[in-house]
């Protein structure tokens, strides 16, 4: 009993990570930047060098390190992943079991490399980098008619058709044409091997989440609010606490009329938090019930709990370091 529940709550975890309309979209975005991104490069930038060896690297990079630079990016952008940073810099994992952390790091590289694959899956299907790579390495022998004892440096040749001998131009179709087939063939394999991924990882959710259809909407709407509301509301206390340090510091505050109606509104409302409360709600958070009532995030935590109903139960719970 106890393995099948380990292993129920470790597919509970999995299933709220990957879960959301808001992820498809963003991930349908960034495929198509990168559809973007390729058509230009291939236009006004890729050209192969038709010379033994230099083709291979060079091939293999057009490749390679567009897509690195992508999954990189796409990890420095994600949000969770500083969620992350700050959960190991303040808790040190301590409340974050391996289920959940795997949850999370899944969800990161999930997202992280969708504009790598598609990157990867445009070059193979149009084949320019593949045939560079790949040109001296054909077997000029399988070529019915092919001059024999034809190097490397002819056959690096042909992605250059203009570099050819005139003598060995008229076999230039038929090896573009095989290396363009084998390079969309891997394409269309990486291609299927995405789509089912990304349905049984949709059936797993569908199958093993916690949360019924409904509430996952609601969940999903919730924390998109909250986001929103938060950071608007961070920008306006930030700003009514720099007017009174500026106001201090020089006496008066240049102020447009907007902000001065904005600051006489929010003045006396805004008080500086503390560190503790800032860590309270930063970190990694996945989905929890208090008294049978779902906490929909740290934040829906945190007002759980106040001076007057246990606030050394939340220290306690959420675990912060505190030097």
């Amino acid at each position: 009993m106890a393995a099948y529940a380990l292993v129920t709550q470790n597919f509970k975890f999995a299933s709220l990570f990957f879960k959301s309309k808001d992820v498809m979209i963003f991930n349908g975005m960034i495929a198509l930047g990168t559809v973007a991104s390729q058509t230009a490069y291939n236009v006004f930038a890729f050209d192969c060098p038709c010379s033994p060896s230099r083709n291979y690297y060079y091939g293999l990079a057009a490749i390679g390190v567009p897509a690195l630079a992508f999954f990189v990016v796409g990890i420095l952008l994600n949000k969770r992943t500083w969620d992350l940073v700050s959960e190991f810099r303040l808790r040190k994992f301590r409340k974050m079991s391996a289920a959940a952390g795997s949850a999370v790091l899944g969800s990161i590289l999930g997202r992280a490399v969708v504009a790598p694959l598609t990157w990867t899956v445009l070059s193979m299907l149009q084949g320019h980098a593949y045939t560079c790579a790949l040109s001296e390495f054909t077997e000029s022998r399988t070529v019915e008619g092919f001059p024999p004892d034809q190097d490397k440096e002819i056959m690096a040749k042909f992605p250059c058709k203009e570099s050819l001998p005139e003598d060995l131009q008229g076999f230039w179709a038929e090896i573009d044409r095989r290396l363009k087939y084998e390079s969309q063939l891997i394409g269309w394999m990486i291609l299927a091997g995405m789509s089912l991924t990304v349905f049984l990882v949709m059936c797993s959710k569908r199958c093993c989440s916690p949360l019924g259809y409904q509430q996952e909407e609601y969940w999903s709407k919730y924390r998109s609010r909250e986001k929103e509301l938060f950071q608007r509301t961070a920008e306006v206390h930030a700003n009514v606490m720099a007017s009174k340090h500026i106001e201090n510091f020089f006496g008066f505050v240049a102020l447009e009329k907007a902000e001065k109606e904005q600051i006489a509104e929010y003045q006396t409302a805004v008080k500086p938090i503390c560190s503790r409360e800032w860590n309270r709600v930063t970190g990694v958070y996945l989905y929890r019930e208090k008294n049978n009532l779902p906490l929909y995030s740290r934040l829906n935590k945190w007002a759980t709990y106040s001076p007057d109903n246990n606030i050394e139960g939340f220290d306690k719970e959420m675990e912060v370091f505190i030097s």
